[in-house]
């Protein structure tokens, strides 16, 4: 599996279409011929970018939920509304669908930022936004989630 590692501006154009840098790509590439899958977000107003392996994994966690149980129902139908699979084509874009770009309200500039094994791509505006909001609370977020001493982290 692979650890996304950076923040990249990008631009988008009229078509969805975003170039990724070459920083990106060059850590896309183990598993650019899988296809990858890209869907909203759930906590915030971005889209997610998962590698196939990456959304494979997540849906057999999904798939032992009982659908007969209305709640996991319902959020497995919330959690799927609007995902597509995309590719990364030859000169390197990446097309979002149009129905996503309107969710995300991404408009030409835009933020690919990792997020551990997915990317989460962003309007820059409402990425600067989110990152300002969150920011008074981030050394207290830190040592809560961070700070537990049984970890073995430095």
């Amino acid at each position: 599996m692979i650890n996304f590692i950076g923040t990249y501006d990008c631009k988008a154009d009229s078509k969805g279409r975003v170039m990724l840098p070459m920083a990106l790509k060059s850590q896309l590439a183990p598993v650019l011929n899988e296809g990858f899958v890209i869907k909203r977000s759930v906590f915030s107003p971005c889209l997610e970018l998962y590698p196939m392996a990456e959304w494979n994994l997540l849906m057999q966690k999904l798939s032992k939920k009982n659908r007969f149980i209305k709640k996991n129902n319902d959020f497995i139908r919330r959690f799927s509304a609007g995902v597509k699979i995309v590719e990364i084509d030859a000169t390197g874009r990446l097309l979002i669908p149009k129905n996503l770009v309107e969710v995300a309200g991404i408009t030409k500039e835009v933020v690919l930022s990792s997020s551990i094994k997915i990317l989460e791509i962003w309007d820059k505006d409402s990425y600067e936004k989110v990152l300002e909001e969150t920011t008074d609370d981030f050394a207290g977020q830190a040592e809560e989630i961070m700070g537990d001493d049984t970890d073995e982290l430095s």
